[in-house]
């Protein structure tokens, strides 16, 4: 099977759930920063799931994860490309990591997106090796999981600073 081209999607794509799930419901087709345009449907999403309970939100998030494993296996395997740019379930699920905990203000989620974008671009260690190191749907969840951990740690400090 030959890789996918950006904008060249195999005939009956849109049909799948699980292919347009993976794309964040069609966020990942944006010809420009894929990536920021499904973490801005996470933040829309969050918006919504922000007054969950801490622990149902947990659970969320822990599915999504588990979900997207397959998700963006099946996603990729179908595009023929281990880590298609189009494929941002991941970065959906590494936001919903990002605000674990966090006070659903907007200061926090300005933040928490800026910040997970950074470590999502950057990819400081481990990130970058976990990118490429692991395969798969797992590969491709695991380095958003890490990096909406590092912003979640650095977020859930600053959230306790004595002068915020």
């Amino acid at each position: 099977m030959s890789p996918a081209k950006r904008g060249s999607l195999p005939p009956g794509f849109w049909t799948s759930p699980l292919h347009w799930l993976a794309f964040g419901f069609g966020s990942g087709a944006s010809p420009l920063a894929p990536g920021t345009a499904g973490t801005l449907v996470a933040v829309l999403l969050y918006c919504l799931a922000a007054r969950l309970s801490p622990g149902i939100y947990l659970a969320l998030t822990a599915v999504m994860f588990i979900a997207g494993i397959g998700i963006c296996g099946a996603t990729a395997r179908k595009l023929g490309v281990h880590d298609h740019g189009g494929i941002v379930w991941d970065e959906i699920t590494g936001f919903f990591v990002t605000m674990l905990a966090l006070p659903a203000e907007w200061i926090w989620v300005v933040s928490g997106f800026l910040l997970f974008r950074l470590l999502d671009i950057w990819k400081p260690w481990p990130i970058g090796w976990l990118d490429g190191q692991v395969s798969g749907g797992l590969g491709i969840m695991l380095d958003d999981l890490v990096a909406g951990l590092y912003a979640s740690l650095a977020l859930q400090f600053a959230s306790r600073w004595p002068f915020s």
